[in-house]
């Protein structure tokens, strides 16, 4: 495996981790409370080889990013994205991990109270670390 076999692994483990979490809103939408267990402990799995891929691809590259090639209105758009990205990015693990430990521990009020908070950071994150993957790698490759 080379540095650049994991940007699009890592951008599948993005979208798979959204389709995980927004099943695993519908689930708990439907009271299957196993199931959104389930759903929500298969997002945060795929949330953590993500973080190992995405960790081994800046080992590879010795940390180097790749640069954004896109111009005109697309550099403002895409940074503001990135940042905000990065920034969620950060507080999705800590986030995740109390929101789950409350359910665990069968403190539901807290978990409902602070996952309406972790859910859609999540989300978001998930979401634009796939949109940061079409930005670098497809829509505006450097050549």
């Amino acid at each position: 495996m080379t540095a650049a076999d994991l940007p699009p692994i890592n951008a599948s483990l993005n979208a798979l981790a959204g389709v995980l979490l927004m099943a695993g809103i519908v689930a708990i939408k439907r009271e299957a409370k196993k199931a959104h267990g389930l759903l929500m402990g298969a997002a945060f799995t795929v949330s953590c080889i993500f973080l190992i891929c995405y960790v081994a691809h800046k080992i590879l590259v010795h940390g180097v990013h790749t640069p954004f090639a896109g111009t005109g209105v697309w550099r403002p758009i895409y940074y503001v994205m990135l940042i905000s990205h990065i920034i969620l990015a950060m507080a999705v693990p800590p986030l995740a991990i109390v929101t789950m430990r409350h359910a665990l521990a069968g403190r539901y009020d807290a978990h409902r109270r602070l996952s309406k908070l972790t859910f859609p950071v999540w989300l978001y994150v998930s979401v634009t670390g796939v949109l940061v993957y079409f930005f670098l790698y497809r829509w505006f490759a450097a050549h």
